[in-house]
């Protein structure tokens, strides 16, 4: 073996291995030199506009999509629920009817529901309180994985209907289940790029508050009719009572539609 060929030879790559290293180091300096930049110019357009952040942001850096199934509910699901006639609907829906009305306090609250649903619905405890419209006297709760909220999705959500006393009555509860992580980790966008994402299309007005913002998932795609693809997402809250929503991979905003326009 000529050794100053091979001598040549092991110059080279080392040449180009350095230079592919070179490159991707100075691709992970400008890509942090962007997302300083966009966020830095995001804040100063904020400012401009008198728009305050009232709410720690979170700093998760990536996440993945989520792949889940409806569940098909089993007359063997209904057999210990505690207090209630239950009864399944279409496979997928399960109704009860409390024999003894369930009281609530006046107000309220998340950590009573909390209590509540895992006291009385079945895998009451991946479950968390959402909303409640005093009109129609009911209360939303949706589905959670790994401390991320489904937002927005009638297919893991449990409907309270209450009466005139504001006693639990009644509920319909849908299921999401085989919840498994889907393809690689991705590069979120940051929770103050969505904001800014939010600023640009109009939805913040000036001198507002920003007043929550968490990540949890958003119905992205039902592939089936039972299966579902769930997208990271950014929930935003201004002057609590607004909430917004952005794909936390691709910096979209999510129009406000429907639950059931979207997963139906």
């Amino acid at each position: 073996m000529d050794w100053n060929n091979t001598k040549s030879i092991f110059i080279m790559v080392f040449f180009v291995l350095n230079i592919f290293l070179l490159y991707q180091f100075l691709e992970k300096i400008n890509d942090s030199q962007y997302e300083s930049f966009t966020e830095s110019s995001t804040e100063e357009l904020l400012k401009e506009d008198e728009i305050s952040i009232e709410t720690p942001l979170p700093k998760q850096k990536s996440d993945q999509f989520l792949i889940a199934q409806s569940k098909t509910f089993e007359k063997k699901d209904i057999q210990y629920l505690k207090n209630q006639k239950a009864k399944i609907i279409d496979d997928k829906k399960l109704v009860g009817t409390f024999k003894i009305p369930v009281g609530m306090k006046a107000e309220i609250n998340a950590a009573d529901l909390d209590i509540f649903l895992k006291e009385y619905i079945l895998k009451g405890n991946e479950y968390h309180f959402w909303s409640y419209d005093e009109i129609s006297q009911t209360i939303t709760c949706y589905q959670v994985a790994d401390k991320k909220m489904f937002y927005n999705n009638s297919k893991g959500k449990v409907t309270l209907y209450l009466n005139k006393k504001g006693e639990i009555v009644s509920y319909e509860q849908m299921y999401l289940e085989g919840i498994k992580k889907f393809n690689k980790p991705k590069v979120l966008t940051s929770a103050l790029n969505a904001i800014g994402a939010l600023y640009q299309n109009g939805d913040i007005d000036p001198k507002s508050d920003v007043t929550n913002v968490k990540l949890g998932y958003y119905n992205s795609l039902q592939t089936t009719s039972v299966s579902h693809l769930l997208v990271p997402t950014w929930w935003v809250v201004i002057d609590d009572e607004t909430d917004l929503f952005v794909n936390a991979f691709d910096g979209e905003v999510i129009e406000l539609n429907t639950e059931e326009k979207i997963l139906e």
